[in-house]
């Protein structure tokens, strides 16, 4: 059997509620610049009671109508992060044809915002005429990942990860574990979600969303803290391009880290309820396929989404296996939880914070939930120098992914 070849970050793609490149991530993190706002037309919707979500805000989404007529926002949006990684990759769309290359990437479902019309005419107006023949490609599950073959003619192996709020991390992960394999040579991986107000009563009705600070959108979500009261549904879309290291170095491609590791698990106990032992069970898998000890990680980005159950079972999971020392922050107080592109957005976040020599904050951490376990909450920005960092993700089914990212010398 041969030896695993090494995998890198060669690009990065991002669209998100606090910006749309690598230094308006850096900006907004350092400066405690949140993205969250107040949607008041949400109030037309009997039994919803949230109003807040992270909303991608100043991009245009303007391709010719003949290549988007299959995408909804969502594929749009997976569509744009993914240029801006090939751009920073310094690979075109001519290139990738004489690749070896795939895509692993995904979402919670399709876009939510296409399904309206269709249905409307079905269970409502009770007919099929005038239904639009690509109204199935834009809502289907696998969406932005069919979308991306087609819109760049990738013609290796395509993962469609649909896994909730794993959907992203799950993406790199496959995508690492195809490169490292032999299997391709260049995959395009990560995860998008557009922001729909179905996504917030998903949520909304098991009393999991934020409504206490409905007028105050400043203010929430709040992961770990005593006052918080529950998620924020946002929206985004994040692409890593990963590559073979000695297949980037003859390209003379720009790489950016090296993914070291990746551990995926399931609770295999209930559908909402998270597990302190599921969630510590992907953190080992990943240091174990990573070769690294515990005491390497010097940052983890937690999933932490401002929910009680949520907190509390993942910072005891940290503690377990990492020890109460290990700094920890959750980007989600920025950007609300963009679900299935959350492992992505969150991930280049980290890969960022380890470029730019600096721990990102938990926004609105000022009085920590008691019941939460020790760790070293990270507050405020902290200048550091971290060489190895982790991003954990936990999505509805018990499903759970750990990624391990190492600086790149």
């Amino acid at each position: 059997m041969s030896a695993a070849r090494r995998v890198v970050v060669t690009g990065m793609g991002v669209a998100s509620p606090i910006g749309h490149d690598a230094a308006s991530l850096a900006s907004a993190l350092r400066e405690d610049r949140g993205g969250i706002v107040c949607k008041p037309e949400w109030a037309a919707y009997k039994g919803l009671w949230t109003r807040l979500a992270g909303e991608v805000r100043g991009l245009t989404l303007d391709y010719p109508r003949k290549a988007t007529r299959t995408m909804g926002r969502v594929a749009l949006l997976s569509v744009w992060a993914t240029e801006r990684a090939l751009e920073q990759a310094q690979l075109t769309t001519e290139a990738l044809a004489g690749l070896r290359v795939g895509i692993a990437h995904g979402s919670t479902h399709g876009s939510s915002s296409s399904m309206k019309g269709p249905l409307e005419r079905v269970f409502i107006e009770h007919t099929f005429e005038g239904m639009p023949s690509s109204a199935y490609f834009r809502f289907m599950s696998h969406t932005t990942a069919a979308n991306l073959a087609i819109h760049f003619g990738v013609r290796g192996r395509v993962l469609t990860t649909c896994s909730a709020c794993t959907s992203g991390s799950q993406g790199i992960g496959y995508g690492y574990e195809a490169v490292r394999s032999g299997h391709e040579d260049v995959m395009l991986c990560g995860g998008a979600e557009e922001l729909h107000e179905l996504h917030a009563a998903v949520f909304d009705v098991m009393y999991a969303t934020s409504t206490k600070y409905n007028d105050q959108p400043d203010r929430s979500p709040r992961p770990y803290d005593a006052a918080r009261d529950g998620m924020v549904v946002g929206e985004g879309a994040g692409t890593l391009v990963l590559e073979e290291l000695e297949h980037a170095l003859r390209r003379g491609a720009p790489i950016l880290a090296e993914v070291v590791g990746f551990g995926t698990n399931c609770d295999g106990m209930h559908a909402t309820s998270p597990s302190v032992d599921g969630m510590a069970g992907a953190m080992v898998r990943a240091l174990a396929d990573a070769g690294l000890p515990a005491s390497a990680i010097e940052y983890v980005n937690g999933h932490g989404t401002a929910t009680e159950l949520g907190d509390i079972a993942e910072t005891h999971a940290t503690a377990q296996v990492l020890g109460a020392a290990v700094p920890i922050s959750s980007t989600k107080g920025f950007t609300g939880h963009t679900l299935g592109a959350c492992g992505a957005i969150e991930s280049i976040i980290a890969i960022v914070a380890m470029r730019e020599g600096f721990l990102p904050p938990t926004r609105n951490l000022d009085e920590l939930d008691p019941r939460c376990a020790t760790l070293d909450y990270v507050r405020t920005p902290r200048e550091a120098a971290p060489t190895v960092v982790m991003n954990n993700n936990f999505a509805f089914g018990g499903i759970n992914t750990s990624l391990v990212f190492r600086k790149f010398t």
